[in-house]
């Protein structure tokens, strides 16, 4: 069975064939992205950046189908910014896999809604740039001397820690947003039940790190998992862990 252009992801169909296009994908994509790191991804709409560009709407749909393409182009625009340039990419696996969590984790800062409104899925097969990432962090990898399924794990794992601490980074982020917002009454809602929770005995771990002020430790700790030192100390554990297990490999007698 043949397949159109209609069925193909976005980036793999040629932008409008126009000799002088008014717009371009990148540019409507750049304007997306912008008023979703200024307003969150909610604002964004075809109209929105019509309004934005100073265009018609219908005219943005002759470059971009349906808002889920849409969707896909930022986060395949995205996916771009994580790539390092191969000049940037320190050596050897350790520092590469380090500089790539790294950049990972700014750019995901950069763009704080991401962790709500992408998923490995939007956007069906990845694009060019995420094949382009992947493979970087492949070439990484493949400096540890392990083979390729070994390769892909240390990725992964890297990849779960990044994601991991992004999306609790980005939880804190909010309920600290909300101290002086419209959710202050839940929040202290909160504290009030937990404080009745830990009065219980049940939790003496929980109870002997809020101490007797929850609202304190409630600060402490969530300003303690958006912390910059935080995410080093944990990266450094994590990669201490895999030079461990990269010795160990190493070490292991080969099997007849």
């Amino acid at each position: 069975m043949s397949i159109g252009d209609k069925d193909l992801p976005v980036w793999m169909r040629p932008a409008p064939g126009e000799r002088k296009p008014a717009y371009s994908r990148d540019q409507i994509v750049a304007t997306a992205l912008a008023i979703a790191d200024a307003e969150g991804f909610e604002a964004v709409s075809m109209r929105r950046i019509a309004t934005e560009l100073g265009a018609g709407t219908m005219t943005l749909y002759h470059y971009i189908r349906t808002r889920d393409e849409l969707t896909a182009l930022m986060g395949e625009a995205i996916m771009g910014e994580i790539v390092i340039p191969d000049d940037e990419l320190p050596e050897g696996w350790r520092e590469g896999m380090a500089e790539i969590a790294r950049r990972t984790r700014r750019i995901f800062t950069r763009h704080p809604w991401i962790m709500e409104h992408f998923d490995d899925e939007d956007g069906g097969p990845a694009g060019p740039n995420g094949l382009r990432h992947m493979e970087q962090s492949l070439a990484v990898a493949a400096r540890s001397g392990l083979g390729s399924d070994a390769q892909l794990e240390i990725v992964a794992l890297v990849d779960d820690y990044v994601i991991g601490h992004a999306m609790r980074a980005r939880g804190d982020e909010k309920m600290l947003e909300g101290v002086e917002g419209p959710a202050a009454e839940r929040l202290e809602a909160m504290f009030a039940y937990l404080a009745s929770q830990l009065a219980t005995g049940e939790f003496p771990h929980l109870r002997a790190i809020a101490g007797d002020d929850m609202r304190e430790a409630f600060f402490r700790v969530a300003y303690m998992n958006v912390d910059e030192q935080r995410f080093e100390r944990g990266l450094a554990i994590l990669l201490d862990g895999i030079e461990l297990d990269i010795g160990r490999r190493a070490a292991a007698p080969v099997a007849d």
